[in-house]
């Protein structure tokens, strides 16, 4: 799979204005550097895995939603335990997870 940057950044700038918060209060919620979010949002920057989880998280929206465009709000905490199990990992458990959740979006159960 390969991931479109410029597209990433289009779905988190909608959100972010969907929900009527400027850049540095995004920002701020997700413990970022100043114009940080600015530079995702135009593709300047590439997020990691760790800082897209943080952005789901302050724009209270999952992953998917910008990765791949897919949205879940009807599961609220179900999505939010996940990510916040995976906001506290980091370099080779988090790296781990997502192959897992890889893996495991093609199961068939």
């Amino acid at each position: 799979m390969v991931l479109d940057y410029q597209e990433i950044g289009r779905r988190i700038a909608q959100r972010r204005k969907q929900l009527g918060l400027t850049q540095a209060a995004v920002e701020e919620r997700a413990e970022m550097g100043d114009k940080y979010l600015t530079n995702i949002e135009r593709a300047k920057s590439i997020p990691s895995t760790e800082v897209i989880m943080r952005l789901a998280i302050a724009l209270d929206t999952t992953p998917d939603e910008f990765l791949v465009g897919a949205v879940r709000y009807e599961d609220g905490e179900e999505w939010r335990s996940v990510a916040e199990l995976l906001r506290g990992m980091e370099g080779r458990k988090l790296e781990l997870a997502r192959h897992f959740l890889q893996w495991l979006a093609g199961q068939e159960l």
